[in-house]
């Protein structure tokens, strides 16, 4: 069901509370002060940030950092505002807190067209315990609430979830793209749908598989996962990372791709250091490329192998080179595929990078995301 958007906001001189995904990667190189090492999440959240700011809306903006155990200045949001800063060319000032009177007094005092951001608000236990005595704080003073924060849009906080049952709530650009291409994915995609699942557990991704197997045309499996499997057909994978108590879920996926005629690609060589398989081989790169060629629909979550080490990333590389070249509708669920994609240079050759790999993974699973769920149908 879509949901309400930005589009039905007439946000001229409201003052809107925007949650935003900016929980973005901070490195301090060795005698440098500390940057934003990767502004993707910042960048994907612009197109909002301008529509309202050009619909005459003042923009206070909202976001998580980390994990934070109380205030914890390594977690301040203040490198991110000035990032955000840098990007919308005009100034994003930081508010010492995200509630109280002082910056209760800040969002009074800005003009249409203005930008604020709000400190870390998981500096406060009712963000995550998502509650209303804290909703109501971050709530107050404001006209309108816009969720474009689609990777923490799977978490009932109070920012996410809470906050949309007291002010008029609207999906941001970004949150409507990420709910309306990944449901397509499932609901309509265009065929042969080849979905290439890696990373290290089954576990992790058993209802992801699941409802891929009900969904897709083709399956490939990559990654530490791809040993479970491998076993589970008898294979002796030796000292390989596995999971035995996941054979049987295994078995129980590859049944179901029989039973509806889907196929499921293992890889058939591999990439071994001594006694442990650490990516995929060239052959499998071949095949899982081939299949990639030919579909209509790719959806991509997880390497192919231990990508972080160069000796074996070839798998990972080889699956962005073959959906870069692709002519079908290519979605990435977020996480490490996005992290191989961008050091690649191969992000914008995507149909859709998500910007949420456990909100991207809950939706192709089924779930409903309470950020979501939250906001009113269109």
């Amino acid at each position: 069901m879509a949901k309400r958007t930005i589009a039905a906001l007439d946000a001229r001189g409201k003052r809107v509370l925007v949650r935003v995904d900016f929980n973005v990667p901070i490195e301090t190189p060795p005698d440098m002060p500390a940057v934003v090492a990767d502004d993707s999440r910042i960048r994907a959240a612009l197109p909002t940030i301008a529509a309202l700011r050009e619909n005459g809306a003042i923009v206070v903006l909202c976001s998580h950092l980390g994990r934070p155990k109380g205030a914890d200045r390594k977690l301040s949001l203040a490198l991110v505002a000035k990032r955000a800063a840098e990007l919308l060319g005009v100034p994003v000032p930081l508010a010492h807190d995200c509630v109280g009177p002082e910056t209760a007094r800040r969002v009074r005092e800005l003009e249409p067209g203005e930008v604020l951001m709000l400190e870390n608000v998981r500096f406060h236990p009712g963000e995550e315990q998502n509650d209303p005595a804290f909703a109501a704080l971050l709530a107050d003073g404001f006209d309108a609430y816009v969720n474009d924060a689609f990777g923490a849009a799977h978490r009932a906080h109070a920012s996410t979830e809470g906050v949309a049952h007291l002010l008029p709530a609207y999906a941001g650009l970004l949150l409507d793209k990420e709910v309306r291409v990944l449901t397509a994915l499932l609901e309509s995609p265009a065929r042969p749908f080849v979905a290439v699942i890696g990373g290290a557990k089954v576990s992790t991704k058993i209802d992801v598989l699941k409802s891929l197997v009900a969904k897709a045309d083709v399956l490939a499996i990559g990654g530490g996962m791809a040993n479970t499997f491998l076993a589970a057909t008898g294979m002796d994978i030796k000292a390989s990372l596995g999971e035995p108590d996941r054979e049987a879920d295994a078995r129980a996926i590859l049944a179901a791709a029989t039973a509806r005629g889907a196929e499921v690609l293992l890889p058939v060589d591999m990439r071994w250091s001594g006694d442990r398989i650490l990516d995929i081989g060239e052959e499998t790169e071949r095949q899982f490329a081939a299949h990639i060629a030919a579909a209509g629909t790719v959806f991509w979550n997880g390497p192919m192998g231990l990508f972080e080490q160069p000796d074996y990333a070839h798998g990972t590389e080889a699956i962005a080179r073959a959906m870069a070249g692709s002519s079908a509708v290519t979605v990435v669920g977020g996480g490490e595929s996005v992290q191989a994609l961008v050091q690649l240079g191969l992000a914008d050759r995507m149909t859709h990078v998500s910007t949420g790999g456990g909100a991207a993974l809950e939706l192709i699973e089924g779930k409903k995301l309470p950020g979501v769920e939250a906001i009113p149908n269109a």
